[in-house]
């Protein structure tokens, strides 16, 4: 076996990180000293010379210092794998994709400078794109004002990527870095499938009608109705004349278009499942403006959502967890045993927005009194004291001063009440209901139970003051007693507790409470759901932006 090339290879490795720390004439000298060519001279100097964000100088010490885009064979796969970007809903010209190869070309008529300045330029097009893949483009912080988490740590390993470019691999690179969670291939998946119904054309609006569409209708609305339910993917709903819809080009043995038959509401029930609606398979107002929503818009919105995924990394698979999807009205606790307990929740009101918030929930409140917030107190409450005086009473909310003492209702000038409390005792009409699931966090939310149960009844439930209220929270917070360690059971504690009873548990259990505007749902079906809170678009600007 001939050593004298291994040598060479390992002093050359060795001459790298030594000199990656020293000056540039001492990085030059490096070079010069083990013999290596020009171009590895002109490329160590100029890493010497710059600093880098990106990790561009740990990939040239795994790759000994010799360059890795100097060849016609190797840019283009780096620029095939930067445009496969568009699949995670990332932009290939963040990367330099449309220009690596004339840059590539001229450089190798400019001399080896030129040619180092190149190698330099491609690296950091592949790093930035391992980065934005494993880590988001978007700074969530810059987004969200409650986000705490840090971003996540890029997980893939320099040293497989550097083998993975040798091999001109590079897609396996990008697969380093992706994010491996389901709900992340999910999306992506998606997002591959309305590009190619976006690149299929376009079908007729559906018109406006004073009634519903419904099982049995017959015209052409039963007609273009198929189409669009087509455009998003049902295809076999079309008639046998593919002539008839030449941007779908599919056929089915559907023989009355204009008819509204059983396969046709099935079609639209599922349509409705996946859009957060009422899934009756009627098509009124609501579905008519799902259906005629641009396939562009739910392009944008699986993009935004893919940014989300990134942000959160694998923070909702971790045991036991707790996580409130707050677009997707739903609770979701995957418990120490594997188990997983889904409920639906109220959430903020436009107004008032439930948070991003992560922390872990510490103890339970039983039989709760609900101290106002001055926010309520000021717009809601306080203006129906003034209309009826006897509202206190009826709602039994007591007046306090601030060190906690009980004040006379009648005494007070409610027009300028100045510093006072409401507090409304504990009960079962109470807001809080039985129970409170309490953690820390800024801006005092907290799951709770409600009275007002029919609320979980409907569709669209952005209906509280930021609090999520949890259907079914009782059995909950037996749940969390349990699997904390606690021996407490929450239907002894409420029947012999007096108001305001705090139960600590003996294992903090993690809460998350994020916003998705898409995202798959227990079927494994991908919802999109309405951008109540209005977060979609600033999101999407940032990602239009050149980092």
């Amino acid at each position: 076996m001939n050593e004298k090339p291994l040598l060479r290879r390992w002093a050359m490795g060795a001459a790298l990180c030594l000199a990656l720390t020293q000056s540039p004439y001492a990085l030059t000298t490096a070079y010069a000293s083990s013999g290596n060519a020009p171009l590895q001279q002109a490329l160590a100097q100029q890493l010497a010379e710059t600093s880098h964000r990106l990790p561009v100088a740990a990939f040239y010490q795994h790759k000994e210092g010799e360059p890795a885009w100097q060849t016609k064979a190797a840019v283009e796969a780096l620029v095939s794998a930067l445009n496969s970007l568009e699949s995670d809903g990332l932009t290939p010209r963040d990367y330099a994709a449309h220009t690596l190869l004339d840059d590539f070309h001229f450089s190798q008529q400019a001399g080896e400078s030129a040619q180092a300045r190149f190698e330099l330029k491609a690296t950091q097009s592949l790093l930035l794109a391992l980065d934005h893949l494993g880590r988001g483009k978007v700074d969530p912080r810059d987004m969200e004002t409650n986000w705490e988490l840090p971003r996540p740590e890029n997980r893939y390993s320099m040293l497989r990527v550097v083998h993975a470019v040798e091999d001109s691999d590079i897609e396996r690179a990008l697969t380093l870095a992706r994010p491996t969670t389901p709900a992340y291939a999910q999306l992506r998946e998606m997002l591959s499938q309305y590009r190619h119904l976006e690149s299929q054309g376009s079908a007729p609006h559906l018109a406006g009608r004073e009634t519903s569409l419904r099982r049995d209708d017959t015209g052409d609305d039963v007609a273009v109705l198929r189409q669009r339910l087509a455009l998003w993917g049902d295809a076999g709903l079309l008639a046998a004349d593919s002539s008839a819809y030449p941007m779908i080009g599919v056929q089915s043995s559907v023989r009355d278009p204009r008819h509204f038959d059983a396969e046709l509401e099935s079609a639209v029930k599922r349509f409705q499942r996946r859009h957060q609606l009422q899934a009756d398979g009627i098509v009124g107002e609501q579905t008519r403006l799902a259906l005629n929503t641009p396939v562009g818009s739910r392009i944008d919105q699986l993009r935004v959502n893919l940014e989300r995924a990134r942000w959160i990394g694998t923070n909702l698979t971790s045991e036991p967890q707790v996580w409130v999807d707050i677009a997707g009205y739903r609770l979701h606790y995957l418990r120490p045993n594997g188990e997983r307990w889904d409920a639906r929740v109220v959430v903020g009101t436009p107004r008032r927005e439930t948070p991003i918030i992560h922390s872990s929930i510490s103890h339970l409140t039983v039989n709760p009194s609900w101290t106002i917030p001055p926010t309520i107190m000021r717009e809601d409450v306080l203006p129906r004291v003034r209309q009826d005086p006897s509202y206190l009473a009826q709602q039994n909310i007591q007046v306090l001063s601030h060190s906690g003492e009980r004040l006379d209702a009648d005494t007070i000038d409610w027009q300028r009440p100045g510093g006072v409390m409401l507090r409304q005792v504990a009960g079962r009409s109470n807001p809080l209901g039985r129970v409170v699931v309490r953690f820390p966090n800024n801006d005092m939310i907290y799951l709770h139970d409600t009275p007002a149960t029919g609320l979980f009844q409907r569709q669209q439930r952005a209906l509280s003051s930021g609090c999520v209220r949890v259907e079914g929270v009782l059995e909950f917070a037996q749940m969390l007693l349990q699997d904390s360690g606690s021996r407490h059971q929450l239907s002894s504690l409420m029947n012999s507790s007096a108001s305001d009873r705090n139960v600590n548990l003996p294992q903090r259990i993690p809460v998350a409470l994020h916003y998705l505007t898409a995202w798959p749902n227990a079927q494994g079906e991908v919802e999109f759901r309405d951008d109540i809170y209005r977060r979609d678009a600033l999101l999407l600007s940032a990602l239009a932006k050149t980092s």
